[in-house]
């Protein structure tokens, strides 16, 4: 298991090895749609009441990062 951070973790026995909100089994990646689809960080924890704000907060730094990360080719 490779931490991410404290609350983001990569198990390849957790979701396919998607990044996960440690001790859940909610994806970074569904955070991220809940938020591109108007849920405030209220929304996502009245809906989800065992995940904190500092949760989401984290699946939002964790997404920031990996993109500021990626590598683009042009073809």
């Amino acid at each position: 298991m490779a931490g991410i951070g404290e609350r983001i973790i990569i198990d390849p026995k957790i979701m396919g090895g998607k990044p996960v909100i440690k001790g859940t089994r909610i994806p970074v990646y569904f955070i991220l749609e809940l938020i591109a689809n108007g849920w405030t960080i209220d929304d996502i924890l009245k809906e989800y009441p065992h995940l904190t704000r500092e949760d989401v907060l984290a699946a939002v730094r964790y997404a920031a990062r990996v993109l500021r990360e990626e590598i683009v080719v042009k073809a």
